[in-house]
């Protein structure tokens, strides 16, 4: 279907110029443009955009030292927090691959991602290093790097603080003396940045183990612009180093939600997900905003920060803003600066929409994406006007999307008619990482093959009509049944098992897991539930499992998830 570009926000280019730069340039333009601004607030630490630039042209130069080559796998297992920023674009300057590591994996989920990526640099956190410790002699980690949360303390303050500094485990390297010791030099490299991979980020599998979605710089630069200008409107113009906008006759930054170098914007989305490296980092940073960054969401924290910094943008899943709307202090809190909020991962409830936009004078904006397109691929126009309750927008410039018939793949679906969605734009990923087979599968002559089921309507709109194949997403996080599944099925007693998801507004998707023993097993629910949830990260944890005499399958063998969702539904929790 040809693009419909009847609602298009006036002012945002239909196709835009990408700089061919490795995605760290993203940081080095704003700290030219900005550089006395705060890039991040944190803890009490305040580091402009031309000391974070410096911070980490210090770690890339210690990086290299440490015999860290180009295309060499570093993973970064942190909260939010300084010097998760300062590896981030310090790593990208040695030439190196980010891997994001989520601080809420369980053991066997580390070792996994550590070995199947190649990861020979590990950067750590002080407080969470006993389970790593276990972990990392199983892997190929040579060098680990191990931070502390109370280093981004004032020494004067430090004491008042929770937080204190952890002794540096023996045989690891200290984060802070690096940045301390090695001088602002990081090697001088040249990248072909649409072969070269800036991210190796995992997505859970529904076939087996997570897959490393790659992502090279041109990727990830291009989904900056992308969403960034959809979000100020104009077009890319870069030069001298610094990304800039052309904008159309009669067009100006006043008549746009944001501005850049002037917003202040809380971060909480964690920056190991896609959603928070790319829109809660790299997004934020090219825009010139100052970040106030917590390392985990407290609502009465979060709550006093809109006047504490000002802050004139936020935004998560829309499990975040349910504990916040409820929250006591929500009403008395002035959120009158609150320009843009964007909601992404799952859909925003009505109550919830009404909520917020009944307190914000700014606009709410819902957006779709996945991994394998470096973070979204459509968005609802930033006004008030053009948002569509349960739409999930336009697609972005330069990206086409299409639903075509699940069954063969290529027919396109008229409009109204519901069919997988199908996409291709200059944010698509390289394929996954080692998996040649996997990859084809989704990528089919130049179009992503989502697996997400969906429709327009008559002026362009997208909407999702089901998610990707099984996933379930639980306050914001993606889990995948079949990763849980192959937990429980490792238990010698169980014949097979499904997981579902039981929908909850404040929580989302919670996972319930039905299971099939072998003859004559005599395991209980309550001791399968704590063998599985042993095994899993704290957001993965099932929280009901019912034993079934027989999983509902078909003639063919195949189980039937739609009849267990429906059964889960009836569960109380």
């Amino acid at each position: 279907m040809e693009k419909n570009y009847k609602c298009w926000p006036q002012g945002v280019f239909e196709h835009m110029n990408y700089p061919e730069v490795p995605l760290f340039q993203v940081l080095r333009s704003s700290a030219l443009q900005w550089p006395w601004r705060n890039a991040i607030i944190f803890g009490g630490m305040e580091v402009t955009y031309a000391e974070l630039d410096q911070l980490s042209d210090r770690f890339a130069a210690a990086l290299a030292a440490l015999g860290v080559k180009k295309g060499d796998k570093v993973g970064i297992h942190l909260p939010n927090c300084t010097q998760f920023a300062i590896a981030y674009y310090g790593l990208l300057k040695a030439g190196a691959v980010f891997v994001p590591i989520s601080p809420l994996l369980a053991e066997r989920e580390l070792v996994f991602e550590c070995v199947d990526a190649e990861i020979e640099t590990y950067i750590g956190l002080d407080m969470l290093f006993d389970m790593p410790r276990q972990a990392l002699p199983k892997t190929p980690v040579k060098n680990i790097i191990v931070a502390s949360l109370a280093d981004c303390y004032p020494p004067i303050a430090a004491p008042a603080k929770m937080l204190q500094r952890q002794p540096t485990p023996e045989g690891t390297i200290d984060f802070t003396s690096l940045v301390t010791d090695y001088p602002p030099e990081p090697p001088q490299l040249e990248f072909d940045v649409r072969e070269d991979l800036a991210h190796i980020a995992y997505t859970g599998g529904t076939t087996g183990n997570p897959k490393g979605v790659m992502i090279t710089h041109y990727n990830a630069v291009a989904m900056c612009c992308l969403l960034g200008y959809w979000l100020i409107g104009g077009g890319v113009a870069y030069e001298d180093g610094m990304f800039g906008v052309e904008r159309m006759e009669g067009d100006s930054e006043e008549k746009w939600p944001l501005q850049r170098g002037k917003e202040v914007s809380l971060v909480v989305v964690p920056w190991f997900h896609a959603m928070g490296s790319m829109g809660y980092l790299n997004l934020q940073l090219m825009a010139g905003t100052t970040m106030v960054v917590f390392p985990r969401f407290d609502p009465t924290e979060y709550l006093q920060a809109f006047g504490k910094y000002r802050a004139t943008v936020f935004g998560g899943a829309p499990q975040l803003f349910v504990p916040l709307v409820e929250h006591p202090d929500y009403e008395n809190t002035d959120m009158s600066e609150v320009k843009f909020v964007v909601s992404g991962a799952a859909p925003i409830p009505q109550y919830l929409l009404d909520a917020m936009l009944g307190k914000i004078p700014g606009v709410v904006c819902e957006a779709y994406g996945l991994t394998e397109c470096s973070l979204g691929c459509s968005a609802n126009p930033p006004t008030r006007d053009g948002f569509r309750l349960g739409s999930v927008g336009l697609p972005l410039p330069d990206t086409e999307i299409r639903i075509v018939d699940p069954e063969d793949g290529v027919k396109e679906m008229p409009v109204g008619e519901i069919g997988e969605i199908v996409l291709q734009g200059p944010q698509v990923m390289k394929g996954y990482w080692k998996r040649p087979e996997e990859t084809a599968e989704v990528l089919r002559g130049g179009w992503l093959y989502t697996g997400d089921i969906g429709k327009f309507d008559e002026d362009g709109y997208l909407y999702i009509v089901d998610r990707k194949k099984d996933m379930l997403i639980y306050k914001g996080y993606n889990v995948y049944p079949r990763d849980l599944e192959e937990v429980i099925n490792e238990h010698p007693q169980v014949a097979q098992s499904a997981v579902v998801g039981k929908y909850d507004e404040r929580r989302g998707d919670i996972p319930i897991a039905f299971v099939e023993l072998v003859p004559e097993a005599t395991i209980s629910e309550e001791e399968l539930l704590d063998y599985a949830n042993e095994r899993l990260a704290a957001y993965k944890k099932i929280r009901v499992l019912k034993i079934v005499e027989a999983l509902p399958a078909t003639a063919t063998g195949k189980v039937l998830r739609r009849e267990l969702r429906d059964r889960a539904q009836e569960i109380e929790i």
